[in-house]
C-alpha cells in the first residue's frame, strides 16, 4: 500500500474538521521518519569545502538519498555531475542528479543520462528545468518539451529510479491548478517514482494538495519539501520567484532578528520542527530537506523527529 493510500483516512478526517489535529509526541519505539537532504553543486572552493562540510555532517544520519541541484539553463552541469561521481564513488550515501531538459537536445540530455549510469547513479530527479535569467521557456526543437517526456525517455534509458517536482500552489507558469495537477499525473504515469513537492510554510496547503492528488488518482508518495529558514528575507524574495505565500506570522517571527543571527536559528528551528511535527502527527512519514548546503537546522530538526546518527557513525562517536 502506497503511502497517499494510507494517509486517505487521515486527509478525510482533518478536511471534514477543517482543521489538523495535533497527536502526542510519536513514542520512541517507533520507526523515524525517512529523510532526503538537498544540496547544490559549489561555485568557488570556499563553497567547495562547506558543502562536504555539510556532507558529513548529514551523512550519518543514513538519509534514504541526497540530491544535487541544475542550475537555470542547465549552467552547471559539470559540477552536479562531479559532485553525484564523488558521493557515488567515495560515500555511502545514494546519490541522485537532478537532470533538466531546457536548453538541450534529447540526444545531449540522454548522453548526460547515460554518463550519470556510468557514474554509479541510480537516481534522477527529473526536471523540466528553468530558463536563463531573463528568458522565457520554451522547449527546444529537438529536445524533451517537458518534464513527463524526460521522464518517458529516461525509462527508455536504463532502471533509473526517478523522482519529480510537485507544486502545492502551483507552478508559476501553469496555465490552472487543474492542468498542473495533470501535468503531475503524467510525470507520474510516464514512469516516475516518487514527487518531491518545492516548499511551503502553511501546512494546510501541503494536506490539501494531497487531497486532491488522491482524487485525481495519484498514488505514488508525494514527499513534502521542508525548507528552514536562515535568512527571511532572502527567503521572501525567493518565495515570491517561485511562488510559494508567505503567512504574515512567519514574518512576525522574525521581525527584530536582523543583527540576532541566535534569534534567528532558534525561530527558524521551531518554525521547521512545528512544520515537520505536525505533518508527522498527520500521518506524513517523509521528509525532503533543501539544506541551502547548511547542516546545523536539518541536523536539529532531524534530532527532533528522532532520527539519530546510525551506529558507528563518527557523529554517533563523538556523541
Amino acid at each position: 500500500m502506497s503511502n497517499m493510500e494510507t494517509l486517505a483516512p487521515v486527509l478525510r478526517r482533518w478536511l471534514s474538521s477543517e482543521r489538523i489535529e495535533p497527536l502526542p509526541m510519536r513514542d520512541a519505539a517507533q520507526p523515524a521518519p525517512l529523510l532526503s537532504f538537498e544540496f547544490f553543486p559549489p561555485r568557488t572552493e570556499a563553497l567547495e569545502q562547506q558543502l562536504w562540510a555539510c556532507i558529513k555532517r548529514l551523512a550519518p544520519l543514513a538519509p534514504r538519498f541526497v540530491s544535487v541541484t541544475y542550475g537555470a539553463g542547465g549552467t552547471t552541469h559539470e559540477r552536479t555531475h562531479a559532485t553525484v561521481a564523488r558521493l557515488a564513488r567515495e560515500t555511502e550515501l545514494v546519490p541522485a542528479a537532478h537532470l533538466t531538459c531546457v536548453g538541450a537536445t534529447r540526444e545531449e540530455v540522454d548522453a548526460v543520462a547515460r554518463g550519470y549510469w556510468e557514474a554509479g547513479v541510480r537516481h534522477i530527479v527529473a526536471l523540466r528545468g528553468d530558463p536563463a535569467p531573463g528568458t522565457d521557456y520554451a522547449p527546444h526543437p529537438g529536445g524533451y518539451a517537458y518534464a513527463s517526456d524526460l521522464v518517458a525517455g529516461l525509462r527508455r534509458i536504463a532502471d533509473f529510479e526517478i523522482s519529480v517536482a510537485a507544486y502545492p500552489e502551483m507552478h508559476p507558469t501553469a496555465r490552472s491548478p487543474e492542468d498542473d495537477l495533470d501535468s503531475l499525473k503524467r510525470k507520474l504515469d510516464n514512469g516516475a517514482t516518487r514527487a518531491i513537492t518545492q516548499y511551503f510554510f502553511d501546512t494546510a496547503t501541503y494536506l490539501r494538495f494531497l487531497d486532491r492528488c488522491l482524487a485525481a488518482g495519484i498514488t505514488a508518495p508525494i514527499v513534502p519539501g521542508i525548507m528552514p529558514v536562515s535568512n527571511f528575507a532572502q527567503a521572501a524574495r525567493f518565495s515570491a520567484m517561485c511562488g510559494t505565500s508567505v503567512p504574515a506570522w512567519l514574518g512576525h517571527l522574525f521581525e527584530g532578528t536582523e543583527d540576532a543571527p541566535e534569534i534567528r536559528r532558534i525561530v527558524a528551528s521551531i518554525v521547521a520542527a512545528e512544520q515537520v511535527r505536525t505533518l508527522q502527527a498527520n500521518g506524513v512519514d517523509e521528509f525532503h530537506f533543501y539544506t541551502l548546503n547548511r547542516p546545523e537546522l536539518t541536523h536539529a530538526i532531524a534530532h527532533i523527529l528522532g532520527v539519530r546518527p546510525r551506529p558507528g557513525s563518527v557523529a554517533a562517536q563523538a556523541g
